[in-house]
Formats: C-alpha cells, sequence, structure tokens
C-alpha cells in the first residue's frame, strides 16, 4: 500500500478509538470512590455496597496485585478467626442463621483483605479517595438522619429508634460509630489547613456532629472523643513546625469551644436533655444484674472454659436470651478457641504497628492517624458492642494493614537506594 493509499478516514479511526477507550485506573479509581460512598446506605440488603465492593474486587483483581509480607499477619489472624466460626458452626450446618452469619462472615473479612491489599499500592492517592468517599457517604447519612429524627421526612418511627437518629441504619449504636472516621478526617483536614474549602468542610463537620449526637450513643460519643484526642496528639508528636503546632493546638481548642457550645444550646431543650442524661448513664437497666448484659458475660466465661467450639454462631443468644455485646467474648462463643485468640491477636498486632505508623514520619503518616486511631476505637468499642460485623471496621482495619506495607515498602527503598536506614523527610517535606 503506498502513501496514497491511506485515507483521512483510515487516519481518524484510531484517533477515535483512542478517545474512546477506557482508562482502567480511572474507572477502577471511580467505583472505589462510589464504594465509599455508598458505605451509610445499609438499611436495603443486598446494600449497594454489597454490590460495589464486589464489582471494585473484580476490577482490581484483573488489573493484577501483588502481596506484600506486611499484610500477612492480619490475613492469617482473619482468615483462623474465620475457620474458628467454620468448625464451630459443623454441628449447626444445617440451620439457615448461623449458615448465613458465617457466609456474611466469610464475605466482610474477604473485603478487609482487599483494603489492605488495595492501599498497600497506590498508597496516597487511594487513601485519600477512601477518606474522601467516606467523608462524602457521612455527610449523606447526617443529612438523612437530621431529617428523619426532626420528622422532615415524615413518620420518625421510620427512621428513629426510641427517640435516636437510626437512618440509614439499622441501629443508632452503628451509625454513629460509622460517623467517627468522618468525623476525624475533616477535622484533620481544618487542623492542618489542607483544603481550600472551609466553606463546605466546615458545615459538614457540623452536620456529621449534629447526626451523631442524635444517635444518643454512649459508645459512639466515647469513641470520638478519644479518637479525636489520639489524632490531636499524633499531629502534634510527629509536626516540627512550631507554628503548625501552635495552629493545631489553637484548632483543637477551637472545635472543643464550639462543640461545649453547641451542646449546651441542644442541652437547653428540656426533651433533649432529660434523654441525653438518661443515655448519657454509664449504666443502663439492661446491663445489670445477673441475666444483663454484664450478668451474662461474667457467666459465659467459665462455660466457654470448657468449650473449646465456643456455642457455636449465634448460638450465646440461645442460651442467655441476649448477644454477648462484646466481640472479644463473642469470638470466643462464636468461633471458639481458635478464633477467640486469633481476634486478640488481630487486635493487639494493629496496635503495634498502628501505633508505630503514627508516630513516625512517612508519607502516609496523615491518613494512617485518621485511619488507625478510627481503628483502635472500634477495638475498643468491641469491649461493650459487636462489632464484628461492621463494614467500617474493616475499611479501617484494611487500611492500616494496607499502609503498614506502604511504609515498609517505602523504607525498604530507602535502604537500597541510599545503602542504609534513610533519614525520614522533614516536616516541610510530609504532605500537612
Amino acid at each position: 500500500m503506498t502513501g496514497a493509499d491511506f485515507t483521512g478516514a483510515d487516519l481518524a479511526a484510531p484517533r477515535a478509538a483512542l478517545r474512546w477507550s477506557l482508562d482502567y485506573r480511572k474507572l477502577l479509581n471511580v467505583f472505589f470512590w462510589l464504594t465509599m460512598f455508598s458505605g451509610s446506605v445499609v438499611f436495603i440488603e443486598p446494600s449497594p455496597y454489597d454490590i460495589l465492593i464486589l464489582i471494585t474486587i473484580a476490577l482490581w483483581a484483573a488489573g493484577g496485585f501483588t502481596v506484600h509480607r506486611a499484610i500477612l499477619p492480619m490475613a492469617l489472624f482473619l482468615s483462623l478467626w474465620t475457620l474458628g466460626g467454620y468448625i464451630a458452626l459443623i454441628p449447626y450446618w444445617h440451620e439457615e442463621d448461623p449458615v448465613s452469619f458465617m457466609h456474611h462472615t466469610l464475605f466482610i473479612t474477604t473485603t478487609g483483605l482487599f483494603f489492605a491489599l488495595f492501599l498497600s499500592q497506590e498508597t496516597s492517592r487511594r487513601a485519600e479517595l477512601l477518606l474522601n468517599g467516606y467523608a462524602a457517604s457521612c455527610v449523606l447519612a447526617a443529612v438523612i438522619a437530621v431529617a428523619g429524627w426532626s420528622g422532615a421526612l415524615g413518620d420518625d418511627s421510620d427512621w428513629t429508634l426510641s427517640g435516636r437518629a437510626m437512618a440509614p441504619f439499622k441501629d443508632p449504636n452503628v451509625l454513629g460509630s460509622y460517623l467517627v472516621t468522618g468525623v476525624l478526617y475533616l477535622v484533620q483536614l481544618l487542623l492542618l489547613g489542607r483544603t481550600r474549602r472551609s466553606w463546605l468542610v466546615v458545615p459538614s463537620l457540623a452536620l456529621i456532629v449534629t447526626a451523631l449526637f442524635l444517635t444518643f450513643s454512649r459508645g459512639s460519643w466515647g469513641a470520638t472523643i478519644v479518637s479525636l484526642v489520639m489524632v490531636v496528639a499524633f499531629l502534634f508528636k510527629t509536626t516540627d513546625s512550631r507554628a503548625l503546632r501552635l495552629r493545631i493546638m489553637a484548632g483543637a481548642s477551637a472545635v472543643f469551644v464550639i462543640g461545649a457550645i453547641g451542646l449546651m444550646g441542644a442541652l437547653s431543650i428540656e426533651s433533649v436533655r432529660d434523654f441525653f442524661f438518661e443515655r448519657a448513664a454509664l449504666t443502663q437497666d439492661y446491663d445489670g444484674g445477673p441475666n444483663g448484659r454484664f450478668g451474662n458475660q461474667l457467666r459465659s466465661i467459665p462455660m466457654l472454659f470448657d468449650l473449646p467450639n465456643g456455642f457455636g454462631p449465634l448460638r450465646f443468644r440461645l442460651t442467655f436470651g441476649l448477644e454477648p455485646h462484646n466481640s472479644y467474648i463473642n469470638a470466643f462463643a462464636s468461633n471458639g478457641w481458635l478464633g477467640g485468640f486469633a481476634f486478640i491477636a488481630l487486635a493487639f498486632s494493629t496496635f503495634f504497628v498502628g501505633f508505630r505508623q503514627c508516630l513516625t514520619r512517612h508519607p502516609f503518616m496523615r491518613p494512617a492517624q485518621v485511619l488507625f486511631a478510627a481503628t483502635f476505637v472500634f477495638f475498643m468499642q468491641g469491649l461493650q458492642i459487636d462489632i464484628d460485623h461492621w463494614r467500617m471496621f474493616y475499611v479501617s482495619l484494611g487500611a492500616v494493614w494496607g499502609i503498614e506495607a506502604a511504609r515498609q515498602r517505602w523504607l525498604r527503598e530507602g535502604l537500597a537506594q541510599a545503602g542504609e536506614r534513610p533519614e525520614l523527610p522533614g516536616a516541610e517535606q510530609i504532605p500537612h
């Protein structure tokens, strides 16, 4: 074929094909962000999150991936915990609810492993996508929760539970705990001055905090306070700039003062004040007594010493009439000794890598400080509520381990280039 044989159409065709070709990386990032944004809509089953996470995992796996050895401890402990549950399930394999419970456990732990593998690569970009999408989902949840509690959406019985904001979740406690990570992320943006959209971040934060308050969830309130203190401490410890430290302390003080003023304003409403002090009590009627929450937990421990496979999935409530409301006891009750010790090992190993990555300097330190603080308080909440099927728990848990893999890779690459342990970047080199 000669040069005269080429036509304009011949040349235009490949250019058109190029324009219309899909960018795999952008497509994957879009689905990942949508997955995170959908995380708060869980009052329908299967939820949008369940569908989108499967699509995102399939897209990601199709592009190939590597497994860093830093993720193996998490993978091992989650696998042993799940295996223990399936072993404990054997006598009850003919019962639908326990089987469904364990299948969901397998699914949700798989998502946790996905988050670890996904964030171990392109970590800065993917961590930002995760937190941005998560914060947007918190705003969506807060809008629905506040509107439902105030009656703007009609019959509040569809949106609340005993006067507590609930929608778009089925439980006020889960809604409140879900919002914690969004609060931490937005507060960190403001303290570090990392956003030029304060006009959007400040009202979003106020809306999320309002919804969190209206859940009247003691555990969520406590988790928010503890995790905020952790984030501020992490920021202060890992910042060399005196000016930035002053900004952090001034900003944290402003958040505290504004929060206190908002609380006093809410408590000026008599019905809200009465319900607040009722919910703020350390114990409720269902907590005390030999057949209350704490009594059941104490009575179950000697029994579990004699049951290597525990009671079996979902069978604690058949014995005591209530759920255990303690993820550590539930790990032994539903997943046997194998699962119980694996869950405890997962908690302590996560604490080890989490505090290390939050208190040492590396390029992924800032998202780590938010995600580990959230993971830490989730584990703490596990002492008074069952967190083992919380989607957001596996999001932050996996992210912590993914960041640990990225941190170790960053250190190793620095060693290879410098021939020695690299100096950690100065404050002006780490994104604030």
